[in-house]
Formats: C-alpha cells, sequence, structure tokens
C-alpha cells in the first residue's frame, strides 16, 4: 500500500525528520486559506497523487501569492495527471499539498528500503539528489552509496555518521543528519514499512536538513497491525481492478496484454505469464486465487478478469493440491452461465479429481478449449487471439 506525499511527512515528522509546514487542501478556496495560515510569501502548490515525476509533468507549481495560489489549486484539483509512472490514463488529483517554499542550497536523496536478498534493511544515500534513482544508478553509480543494517542491532549512530559523511555534509550538520536517519530507519521498523524515501532531502541556505518530498509504501501482510496506517489508504489512486481484487482477499495485478489468467499460486502465475510470453503473447493481469478457493471465490475472479475491456482471451491453469479441480470447473461453469462470456476460455487442469473437473466442463454447454500442458495452454491462448 502507497499514502500520500503528506501523509509520509506526518509519520515521519512524528518520530523526528524535519519538514517544511504545509496545509492539505481539497478545493481553491482551502488551499489560499492554507497559505495565508503560512504566513510566508512563496509556497509551493502540490497534486498529490501516488506517483513520482510530478513537477516534470506540471503536478508542481511554485506560487507567490494568494492569487497564483488558488490559479494553481483551480487547475490541478478534479484533473488527471499524467506521467511515466501512471501510464497514458494518468492519476486523478483530488487535494493538494500548500507547502512554504524552501531556500534549496543542496539536493540528496536518502531511502531505507527492505532488501529481500539479503533479508536486512538496506540505507541508500546520493549526493544527486531530486533525480530518480535509477536515473542516478544508470548515469552515475559510484554516486550511490549503500549500507546494510543488521536486524539484530539496528541502525547504529555510527552508521548514521557514515552516511552524513558520505553525502559531504558540513560538520555542524552531521547531528541533523544522524538524527534523520535514525528516525527513517525507525518509521521503517515500527509501521513495517517496505521504503522509506526522501527525495530530495535538501540542504537550505541557513543550513537545516529538510525533507522536501517523500514518499512510504508498506508490506500490505503487516496492515491488520496497523490501523492507523490503512485509515490513510487513498482507493481513488489505485487500480479499480486491483481495489476489488483486494476486497476479497485475490491477489491480483493488471498488465496491459490482452490474454487474462486465472492461477492458483503464485509461482505457477509467474510461470503461466513467462509461457504466454515464449509463446509470442502478453498477459492481462497477473491473478492468484490461492489454494483452497471455493467455487465462489473462482467464480468472482473469473468476473474480475473478464471486467478488462483488453482480454480477448481467458485462460485458467490451475494445480490442485490443496485445491480440487471439481471446486474450479464448478466456479467456472457458474461464472460462464452468469456472465456473458464472449472470448475464447482455454482451461488447463492438474491435480486433486482432475478427470471429475474436465468431465463437468465437457458436459457444460460453453465451448472450452482444453489443454493438458501448460505449453500447449499457452499456445492455445495466444492463437486465439491472434485468430
Amino acid at each position: 500500500m502507497n499514502i500520500h506525499e503528506y501523509q509520509a511527512k506526518e509519520l515521519l515528522a512524528e518520530r523526528g525528520v524535519r519538514i517544511s509546514r504545509g496545509r492539505i487542501a481539497f478545493s481553491p478556496e482551502q488551499a489560499v486559506v492554507g497559505y495565508r495560515s503560512l504566513a510566508t510569501e512563496k509556497c509551493v502548490v502540490k497534486a498529490q497523487v501516488h506517483s513520482g515525476a510530478r513537477g516534470k509533468a506540471g503536478g508542481i507549481i511554485v506560487c507567490n501569492n494568494d492569487r497564483e495560489v488558488a490559479k494553481a489549486a483551480d487547475q490541478l484539483i478534479g484533473s488527471h495527471l499524467v506521467t511515466h509512472q501512471t501510464g497514458p490514463q494518468g492519476k486523478i488529483i483530488e487535494k493538494v499539498y500548500v507547502e512554504a517554499a524552501s531556500d534549496v542550497e543542496r539536493e540528496l536523496y536518502a531511502a531505507f528500503i527492505v532488501d529481500r536478498a539479503s533479508e536486512r534493511v538496506v540505507a541508500v544515500v546520493s549526493t544527486e539528489g531530486g533525480m530518480e534513482i535509477e536515473e542516478v544508478a544508470a548515469k552515475n553509480p559510484s554516486a550511490i552509496v549503500r549500507v546494510p543494517v543488521d536486524p539484530a542491532v539496528g541502525l547504529t549512530h555510527f552508521q548514521a555518521r557514515e552516511l552524513a559523511f558520505a553525502l559531504n555534509l558540513p560538520s555542524d550538520m552531521v547531528g541533523q543528519a544522524v538524527t534523520t536517519f535514525m528516525a527513517c530507519y525507525k518509521t521503517v521498523i515500527k509501521i513495517d514499512a517496505n521504503m522509506v524515501e526522501i527525495n530530495p532531502l535538501v540542504i537550505t541556505r541557513d543550513k537545516r536538513l529538510i525533507a522536501l518530498d517523500a514518499k512510504i509504501n508498506f508490506d500490505d501482510n503487516a496492515l491488520f497491525r496497523h490501523p492507523e496506517i490503512t485509515e490513510r489508504r487513498d482507493k481513488s489512486q489505485e487500480d479499480p481492478r486491483e481495489t476489488r481484487a483486494s476486497d476479497h482477499d485475490l491477489n491480483y495485478v493488471g498488465l496491459d496484454g490482452n490474454i487474462g489468467c486465472m492461477i492458483n499460486g503464485a509461482g505457477l502465475a509467474m510461470a503461466t505469464m513467462d509461457m504466454i510470453k515464449h509463446a509470442g503473447g502478453e498477459p492481462a493481469n497477473f491473478l492468484d486465487i490461492g489454494g483452497g478457493a471455493s467455487p465462489e471465490r473462482v467464480a468472482k475472479a473469473f468476473e474480475l478478469v473478464l471486467e478488462d475491456d483488453n482480454v480477448k482471451a481467458l485462460l485458467v491453469n490451475i494445480y490442485a493440491g490443496i485445491n480440487r479441480c471439481d471446486w474450479i470447473a464448478e466456479g467456472i461453469i457458474k461464472a460462464v452461465k452468469k456472465l456473458d462470456v464472449n472470448v475464447p476460455l482455454i482451461v488447463r487442469l492438474s491435480g486433486t479429481n482432475v478427470e471429475i473437473g474436465k468431465k463437468m466442463l465437457e458436459e457444460s454447454d460453453f465451448p472450452f478449449i482444453s489443454a493438458d500442458t501448460l505449453g500447449e495452454a499457452a499456445h492455445h491462448a495466444v492463437k486465439t487471439v491472434r485468430g
């Protein structure tokens, strides 16, 4: 789960990270009231969407008076911001963050990321802030410093100072940096975040270290422990298909292809998408219905995939262990009867009660395309979408 910039800053500020004064606004009128409350001449009006590169896309506007603030808020609120991360459809801007402008001297980068390969949190800093870290890694990898944190000890003050020295900070600012880095690490641990990123982390001309932008995303599997975080979820920023899937405890990720997938097991789902690509096709989604899916759950998954207008064929690939092929078949037949299915349906079943499941499909009135192997199923799917 992701949250907005202003929400991330609130969480970081609670633990000691310095941020600029700001106000959230849902209308131009609220934006002006917020600007006046800041008692500053220059401010920045920022679109609050779950995406980076907002500045390049016109989602961050510098203003010098309340008239400019009202104009900027009116321009942003209700529009769609399109960045390279959102795709061509963009994301709706429902609110803006009015923030006091900072007199920036240098821009830095800092992040604390859960590294699954090393099974620990890794601190990442760079002197080249304000840029996407992938771009820095490609152009100047030596500018990135990584410090792994021992989970048994946590981030030490020595490591925090090491990070500060890597950023070439003046000696009188090292203490601010240590406070900032310790707070970031504490945030990751206390709220089960996957990542805390500050980009840019700026040095102002009066020698303050400020988080000018912040991003936090969370481990969905740990959200049950943090209702205060779940309350910050903004479903308007999520793919509606993924939101509906989440509401039904289905693991769904929308993709750009035209072959819908309904699989049980994440590994099998990845293998199925790979096989579709190998056969020359493009998967429209990742969908793992889980190991103990009931017929009702299967029918709901079926409905979810077919809501995507880009889907021109649907491939069902089930290896039944805990699951049962007759349950899957029952769910498919139920969905076909309920929905107006007008795309080819390729079904590959294997495992528990496979013969019963296949017989149920054969005796139904819908013209299923049966496959015995994953390769055969992928071949049929690609062939049907190509006509």
